[in-house]
């Protein structure tokens, strides 16, 4: 199966995630790092290259999730599936704690996505808190 996105479709994409990471809502703009086209089911798993199947990475979101499409929930020690960024509403699942400092899960797929893809590592806390000053961050998105 090719890795080849065709451009009409890397732009709706891009379209559907304001530019922004899928999974921990970082800004591509704000960055110094190019954004990734990541399969959510992993092409290793039988994921096509459809839009209903692509979703905009950052590179640490997508090394981090990597060929997984489950993970342990932190709380109740059971496997449960990684957020699906087309199939759920990200609002459901993750919320801004600290004005945008933190995401916090607010249930199992969103503590669980939380954890396994690091999404609240200390330097992008950090990071997460000069955006707030700069009032770019966190990004409007539906």
């Amino acid at each position: 199966m090719s890795g080849y996105i065709p451009v009409d479709l890397q732009r709706r994409v891009r379209d559907r995630f304001a530019n922004c990471c899928a999974y921990c809502h970082t800004a591509e703009a704000l960055t110094a790092m190019t954004f990734e086209f990541e399969h959510i089911v992993p092409r290793a798993a039988g994921g096509e290259t459809t839009y209903e199947n692509l979703c905009f990475a950052c590179p640490f979101c997508n090394r981090h999730k990597s060929n997984h499409q489950n993970a342990i929930d932190p709380v109740t020690h059971e496997t449960v599936p990684l957020f699906h960024p087309h199939q759920q509403i990200w609002a459901e699942h993750f919320a801004w704690q600290e004005k945008g400092v933190e995401l916090i899960g607010l249930t199992p797929v969103g503590r669980t996505t939380i954890a396994a893809l690091q999404m609240n590592r200390p330097q992008l806390v950090r990071t997460r808190r000069l955006w707030i000053k700069l009032g770019e961050h966190p990004p409007k998105i539906d």
